[in-house]
């Protein structure tokens, strides 16, 4: 099978490392889910209280990939204050998501090792500048779920993955089942293992930072599928790549 060509001028500056570049805190859930044993139906009820953190599942997806291509933490320089934090936050998330910049050109983020020591320390700060709810609604690839995603597509959209991963991209996919509301998801793959029956792939997800989420994908069947957690009943969805190129 022929990969898709790469649309970027280079790779990505290395790998996503799920221990360091992923945020602490979780993009919480507005609602509670119970999945019904005998029927595999979902119901949902709100969460509460309602949560103050919500809705931001591809804000955390794509900051966390702008972190990782234009950020380096320098934790043997002294910490600064709130206020050059909060700069130093909105000039990451002002950068662009697709594409890595030049080593000489990252931002030094003072202070501390990684993304995830930053969070935890600077929650607030993270969360008031990176994005609101609104941010994961209006995005430009959101036209692609509405068409038809087929078979053919589904196996073009893994060996894109796979390549995407070879070439340190860190890809942000979107779950969905359109029409269907069950599930509209952002998450970033960090690994993949191939296998005689297809692909199985390591990721981050927002909602769920505390360990790697595991997406399959069944090359036979040209289907992937996402266990059962906290917000999905589990079984098969369609996956799309996003934050690739201009349109996407």
């Amino acid at each position: 099978m022929k990969l898709p060509e790469n649309k970027f001028p280079a790779a990505g500056p290395r790998p996503f490392d799920f221990a360091r570049d992923r945020f602490a805190f979780a993009n919480e859930l507005l609602w509670e889910y119970q999945v019904d044993a005998a029927t595999g139906r979902t119901q949902f009820q709100p969460r509460v209280p309602k949560p103050d953190y919500a809705l931001r599942c591809f804000v955390l997806a794509r900051t966390a990939r702008q972190f990782l291509y234009h950020a380096h933490f320098a934790p043997e320089r002294p910490a600064v204050d709130a206020a050059t934090y909060r700069t130093l936050i909105r000039q990451v998330v002002a950068r662009n998501p697709r594409k890595p910049c030049a080593t000489d050109r990252q931002i030094i983020i003072p202070g501390y090792a990684c993304l995830r020591d930053f969070s935890a320390d600077r929650e607030a700060l993270l969360k008031a500048a990176c994005g609101g709810a609104w941010q994961s609604y209006v995005l430009r690839s959101h036209w692609r779920m509405v068409l038809p995603l087929s078979r053919a597509h589904q196996i073009q959209t893994a060996a894109g993955l796979v390549a995407a991963l070879t070439q340190r991209r860190s890809p942000i996919i979107h779950l969905v089942k359109f029409p269907a509301l069950t599930i509209n998801h952002g998450m970033i793959l960090f690994d993949v293992t191939t296998t005689s029956k297809g692909q199985t792939f390591a990721a981050y997800d927002p909602n769920q930072p505390q360990a790697p989420t595991t997406l399959t994908f069944d090359s036979q069947t040209g289907i992937f599928s996402l266990p059962a957690n906290a917000y999905w009943a589990g079984g098969a969805l369609k996956v799309i790549e996003i934050f690739k190129n201009w349109w996407m």
